[in-house]
């Protein structure tokens, strides 16, 4: 029997979207279905990137007998509703982060995925799939041993384009916490296996405008520098900096991991590791770091997008939102999303393949979309603030439902 790989739906189409598209197809994924908020978008992204259907309506997309997995790229706001649809009705979902704007929608993909748990249920949290994480990952008994500390520094440039959007927003999902917090959140739960239990975070919009984006009405409330401190449940102090200052295009990210043993580090891509001399008579201070994966060897997967990926006048597609570790780790993590379909028919899929073994599913955006609400709330709090998980959705009207409940006893 040949093997078919799953249709696509696709939700969105930023630029992100005209990246992966033609990578999906280069790699046999049949690119079914597009969607966009205007018909206008969706028609001319569809066209650009030869998809047979286009659609400014959700459940025209859903409903399409051709379409099995569905990627979710559209703004936040979008995210759980449709993840939510999709998987009621028997679709594979892989979704962009953050997993909605609260916990309330973040927990209904959850229980969704807990019901359907036949179905793939992922979030983009593409670092656990790049090899040099993968790499580091293994290694961190050998050269830390228990963690005790983590550094992490992202320095970027400006995301925002030309246009007020969600980006622009922090309560709809904008901001480099969400946007580039989140993935180092989920990236040192992933390497150390330890949650925060309270955080500490200072955001700032420190850019409340810019020559295209200006006005009394619209002004970016989206923080582009942060500093956050949290504590783990193992015991484990982290430090995370962010910052958007930098100029355009600009972008570099370092992971410190140090125990007991020694440390970890990745500059970007490259890891490297140190262990400590504990003879106090012999080499003191000569220790080198081993360097454990460099991340300069051409990959085949991003010479594709970079053949592929073009424009209707054949410039080469970019998005600030896709630095090259998180390209190359979001094409590794469709390549093994190819892996765990590669069955007779082409639904099922491989449970024991990366994206069953590697993958961010919506519990772990439960959690990180907590860490978030914590590190909001302990900015504006100015104090320390504990990392609540909620387990249940919050009752609508809790008046309402106290006035019932005293009527009914009173009976």
């Amino acid at each position: 029997m040949k093997k078919m790989l799953p249709g696509i739906g696709v939700f969105g189409t930023d630029p992100v979207v005209k990246i992966l598209v033609p990578y999906l197809q280069a790699k046999g994924f049949r690119v079914e279905a597009i969607w966009s908020l205007t018909l206008h978008d969706a028609e001319s992204a569809a066209k650009d990137l030869s998809i047979p259907f286009h659609t400014n309506k959700v459940d025209d997309l859903l409903m399409r007998k051709d379409v099995e997995l569905v990627l979710i790229l559209c703004p936040p706001n979008l995210h759980s509703q449709i993840a939510v649809k999709a998987l009621g009705i028997g679709k594979h979902v892989m979704c962009d982060r953050p997993s909605g704007l609260s916990q309330c929608e973040a927990l209904k993909m959850v229980l969704a995925q807990q019901y359907y748990p036949s179905l793939i249920g992922i979030l983009n949290h593409s670092l656990r799939f790049h090899p040099g994480f993968i790499q580091m990952k293994r290694n961190v008994e050998k050269y830390v041993g228990q963690p005790t500390l983590c550094q992490c520094r992202i320095e970027m440039g400006p995301i925002l384009g030309n246009h007020f959007n969600w980006m622009c927003d922090d309560v709809m999902g904008g901001g480099n916490v969400t946007l580039f917090g989140s993935h180092l959140i989920d990236l040192i739960t992933y390497l150390t296996g330890q949650k925060a239990i309270r955080v500490h975070g200072v955001t700032k919009t420190l850019t409340q405008s810019t020559p295209f984006i200006n006005g009394n009405t619209r002004r970016i409330a989206s923080p582009d520098f942060s500093v956050i401190q949290m504590e783990m449940d193992g015991g484990m102090l982290v430090s995370l900096h962010l910052t958007n200052h930098l100029p355009k295009g600009h972008f570099t990210q370092e992971v410190l991991i140090i125990g007991s043993k020694g440390y970890l580090r990745a500059e970007n891509g490259s890891i490297k590791g140190l262990l400590y001399n504990n003879n106090s008579n012999k080499d003191v201070g000569l220790e080198k770091e081993n360097l454990l994966f460099e991340d300069t060897d051409p990959d085949t997967d991003l010479l594709l997008v970079d053949r592929n990926a073009r424009n209707a006048i054949g410039n080469a597609v970019s998005s600030p939102l896709l630095p090259p570790i998180y390209m190359t780790g979001l094409l590794k993590l469709l390549s093994s999303l190819r892996e765990a379909f590669n069955t007779p028919n082409g639904k099922e899929w491989k449970r024991e393949s990366s994206v069953g073994l590697l993958g961010s599913g919506f519990e772990d955006g439960l959690y990180i979309q907590a860490v978030i609400e914590a590190i909001k709330r302990s900015s504006k709090e100015c104090q320390w603030a504990k990392v609540s998980i909620i387990t249940e959705e919050p009752d609508p009207n809790p008046v309402l439902t106290a006035a019932v409940r005293t009527s009914t006893i009173s009976m």
